[in-house]
């Protein structure tokens, strides 16, 4: 006789289709997220986006990368009644889990530098998780792993899944979703998109949607001061570290399992103190009051326009606003905290007023 192992339950694939409804119909309540045109003179024949992915029900990019996590646990059965949901991160990402897990009534742990800003703490508290913070940013994986140990829970793991969770040849993921909204523009296809790595699961899809559709559109990647990214991209070094980044969810000490270095053009390192004068600037002259991490992505836009226009270049570039400033109210907003942290950013804020004039931007500030 043949042996059989059977694991079938029909009570809990069907808790797995009524939560996998429950996101999907999440996903079908909110509208695509809008594309902004951000003012550059006209006469330059640059446009320059911004995508919108504050507007999420979470608030942020983030948004996009909980909703395919936790699909992605679903369909694979990591995720079931009952299991405790432990997710490594900075912040934005585990907003967007821990609303998630309630939507699906499960307990959820955010393990977190004890840096993270407290606007953050508290959304993610309004959703119901808990916080667990370590004083060691690079202990957050370890810890993450032996809490799910310790529960029986499952370990979300963004930093190696966020590239393989989402769908990069289309299903309305971000670059889909980009490549959409320019179709009635001017520029089409855009120059560059210019975005940030914190898993490296948004450059992965852009990188890899632009090559399936066969678009010339090239991508960059800013990186923050402290990052691993940049060094190990410059030098090939997948094994590469560094102190970690102030500009929260972008930048992290080690090069993460979803960074995909092939499907990047360039990519750029951004001072600090270059990403705080860029939210500034941007929040001012767009009038959208925006986050560090999108500063970095606008500074990282006006070199490579700059640089278009000193070629004599026209086209496009588009860029993300990754969320709101208000959660940075006592961080990156505050005059205060800048001093604590050494950060002038006076020359950047002026050279960006420069910019916007001339459209230049000096070699080094």
């Amino acid at each position: 006789m043949s042996r059989i192992a059977d694991r079938c339950d029909p009570g809990c694939r069907a808790w797995i289709a009524e939560a996998i409804r429950k996101v999907e119909a999440d996903a079908n309540r909110s509208a695509d997220t809008h594309l902004h045109v951000f003012p550059l003179p006209p006469a330059w024949g640059i446009d320059l986006y911004l995508k919108d992915e504050s507007v999420h029900p979470t608030g942020s990019l983030k948004h996009r990368l909980a909703r395919s996590l936790f699909l992605y646990g679903l369909a694979n059965g990591w995720i079931r009644e009952g299991t405790v949901i432990i997710e490594a991160s900075s912040g934005s990402t585990a907003v967007s889990e821990a609303y998630f897990a309630r939507l699906l009534g499960l307990p959820f742990v955010a393990v977190m530098p004890a840096s993270t800003s407290p606007e953050k703490i508290g959304l993610i508290e309004f959703y119901g998780g808990r916080c667990h913070l370590v004083d060691d940013p690079s202990s957050i994986y370890d810890e993450s792993r032996r809490l799910a140990a310790e529960c029986g829970g499952h370990f979300m793991d963004q930093f190696t899944y966020a590239e393989r969770a989402t769908d990069w040849r289309g299903n309305n993921n971000i670059a889909e979703s980009i490549f959409e909204q320019m179709r009635l523009e001017r520029f089409p296809e855009p120059s560059w998109v210019v975005v940030g790595a914190g898993t490296g699961g948004t450059s992965a899809t852009i990188g890899r949607y632009a090559r399936y559709r066969r678009f010339q559109t090239r991508l960059a990647v800013v990186d923050p001061e402290g990052s691993a990214f940049f060094g190990s991209y410059a030098d090939g070094d997948p094994e590469r570290t560094a102190a970690g980044s102030r500009i929260e969810g972008i930048g992290r000490p080690r090069v993460e399992p979803s960074f995909l270095p092939t499907v990047i053009d360039r990519m750029i390192q951004v001072p600090d103190a270059a990403s705080v004068a860029a939210m500034r600037w941007t929040s001012r002259v767009s009038g959208r009051d925006v986050g560090g991490s999108t500063g970095t992505n606008m500074w990282g836009a006006a070199e490579l326009i700059a640089q278009m226009r000193a070629r004599g270049e026209r086209g496009s570039v588009v860029t993300l606003i990754c969320d709101g400033g208000e959660r940075y109210a006592g961080t990156y907003g505050s005059d205060a905290w800048l001093a604590s942290q050494g950060l002038d950013i006076g020359p950047y804020e002026a050279a960006l007023e420069a910019f916007l004039k001339t459209g230049e931007m000096p070699v080094t500030v």
